[in-house]
């Protein structure tokens, strides 16, 4: 990726995903790409929401579903911590109902990448978010 998108920062991203085979692929696709940090992982909602609390990550990779606290929910309560309404989340999901997508988009989530996902697809649409959030 070049410094075009990211502005010459480092963007840090926030991975949130209960399956540890998924969030390995996330964490790939972020050491991938110039100009991305892994900054925190998270297995369940509540660590998501305390994770970006903590870390104030510049984008979140979030997973739907998740045992207690699904993706919308964790979507909803970061989205009301200050600072972070604009914060883009990008959902990853295997569910790829058109219901699932109209939650997401409701949460508060910006994108939508169905599993399993090509690690060009997620790059692309991270790129996007960023040059959406710049202008």
């Amino acid at each position: 990726m070049s410094d075009e998108v990211t502005g010459g920062d480092t963007v840090s991203v926030l991975v949130v995903d209960d399956q540890a085979p998924f969030r390995f692929a996330a964490r790939a696709v972020i050491k991938r790409a110039d100009g991305f940090e892994l900054v925190g992982e998270a297995e369940s909602g509540e660590q998501a929401v305390d994770l970006a609390a903590e870390l104030h990550p510049d984008l979140v990779l979030m997973d739907i579903n998740m045992p207690v606290m699904d993706g919308y929910e964790a979507t909803r309560r970061i989205k009301q911590q200050q600072g972070h309404w604009g914060l883009p989340v990008i959902f990853i999901s295997a569910n790829s109902e058109i219901s699932a997508l109209e939650q997401a988009f409701q949460a508060g989530g910006c994108d939508y990448v169905s599993k399993p996902f090509h690690q060009l697809e997620v790059l692309a649409r991270v790129q996007n978010q960023l040059r959406l959030r710049e202008l």
